[in-house]
């Protein structure tokens, strides 16, 4: 083409359609091109350097530029770039990762699997319904959400999610999902209530919600340990307790979506371990590879599998798969990268380090604009608002939250604006230091706002 764009910024607006982007203001201010990364820093193509505040999007956890991961692939690729898993075919790299995945997670037998989180809770749905099927419940289909929770971007999965910006003109969600009330205590609580109250009225809205619906026709109970596309709010005291108690008595099943919260993120391998949660379904991605290679897998328990392997028995075949279902790249980058979490002790690390990272960001609670500071391990969130007192939001929301990101840029921070939520993830290399020099950047930002 004679009028190509010379420049990569040019060419991307001209052909690049962006995900979770406004489209015509993209085409104004055009990308941030990122062309490598080392650590818990990334650099852009002026050389300009930044350190990734969110791990790329809640992934990065072993960081970037990781040469073990980088070998682990090339090596994969050599021998066997791509196999499947259909029709009684394996390969050893997907054996040996699902078979240590089973190990580390607590109550689960098997794990499946696929490329994203939003593929991967689609298909736990599909599983319900499949399992329900086959214990003769065809009306039991019903699955319920939070509102604020994020669960993917599918037809399904975005049913699940709980934010109208990923419903709007979409025609979701679907009629069989319900949201209940988001767990965030700061604003979603009763003048007075304190965390426990606030866990027991919300797990008496779940039980209403059940008997109104009807327990014959709920099918799950879906929730992230943490909250973390929403604003990143870790749930009041005993409220998985709570929760849980409601959906065993009604033959609910549990899901955990540790998308964000798996492989060390709160302090833990898993999120589920930091608030005593013993799901059915536990969904995990990201850092599974650290995002190097895309990768999700969905483990369950022996109960669900017994079902689900009688019911393929029964009707011939568990008709689901992807091509990349168990990629053999990918499950190798897993495995070299669950050795560096293990080597590194990253989870331990993750509990050294998080009452600084913590301290470090509740001092922002005073500035006159926070609302509230919130967090667990290396994940935290700062919502920001018009009035401290009446904690009335920005008109328009988001004002505030795209203002501070565009100064945390220009600082060298690179954070995610939530609305006006700013929250932070970095990878869990992140060094003591590291962790201050963040958070001073953030705070050179927001004196400048």
């Amino acid at each position: 083409m004679n009028d190509r764009p010379n420049s990569l910024a040019a060419r991307d607006i001209a052909y690049y359609f962006h995900p979770a982007t406004n489209a015509r203001r993209h085409e104004q201010v055009g990308p941030m091109m990122i062309e490598r990364g080392e650590g818990v820093r990334v650099y852009d193509d002026q050389g300009k350097e930044y350190i990734e505040g969110l791990a790329g999007l809640w992934s990065v956890a072993v960081g970037f530029g990781e040469q073990r991961l980088v070998k682990a692939a090339a090596e994969q690729m050599a021998k066997l770039p791509f196999y499947h898993s259909f029709s009684h075919k394996s390969h050893p790299s997907a054996v040996k990762l699902a078979e240590r995945l089973v190990s580390i997670a607590p109550g689960m037998a098997k794990a499946h699997f696929t490329s994203s989180g939003s593929e991967a809770n689609d298909l736990v749905v599909k599983m319900i319904w499949y399992y329900n099927n086959a214990l003769d419940r065809p009306q039991k289909k019903k699955i319920l959400s939070r509102q604020k929770a994020y669960h993917g971007v599918t037809v399904v999965s975005g049913s699940l999610t709980g934010m109208p910006n990923f419903h709007r003109d979409f025609d979701l969600p679907l009629p069989f999902v319900r949201h209940l009330t988001c767990p965030n205590l700061w604003r979603f609580g009763q003048p007075g209530e304190g965390e426990e109250e606030f866990a027991t009225r919300l797990a008496d809205e779940l039980e209403k919600t059940i008997l109104a619906e009807g327990p014959d026709t709920v099918a799950a109970f879906i929730g992230e340990p943490v909250m973390g596309a929403g604003g990143v709010m870790p749930p009041p005291r005993t409220y998985w307790e709570k929760m849980q108690a409601v959906c065993r008595k009604y033959d609910v099943l549990v899901v955990a979506d540790e998308v964000i919260t798996g492989f060390g993120r709160t302090g833990n391998w898993f999120g589920s371990q930091t608030y005593n949660i013993e799901p059915d379904f536990m969904v995990v991605s990201k850092a599974i590879t650290s995002s190097y290679f895309p990768l999700t897998a969905i483990m369950f328990t022996d109960k669900i599998y017994q079902t689900l392997a009688d019911n393929s028995a029964k009707i011939g075949v568990f008709a689901h798969g992807f091509t990349a279902s168990g990629h053999p790249v990918g499950t190798a980058v897993a495995l070299e990268n669950l050795d560096i979490i293990e080597e590194k002790d990253l989870v331990g690390a993750v509990r050294r380090n998080s009452p600084h990272f913590l301290e470090r960001l509740k001092a922002f609670e005073e500035h006159p604009l926070v609302g509230e500071a919130r967090g667990v391990g290396l994940i935290g969130g700062l919502e920001f608002v018009s009035a401290k007192a009446t904690t009335a939001p920005f008109d328009p929301p988001g004002s505030c939250g795209a203002k501070i990101a565009q100064l945390c840029h220009e600082e060298g921070l690179i954070i995610r604006a939530i609305g006006d939520v700013i929250a932070f993830c970095p990878p869990l290399i992140i060094s003591p230091s590291e962790i201050d020099e963040m958070f001073d950047r953030f705070g050179r930002a927001l004196k400048r706002l």
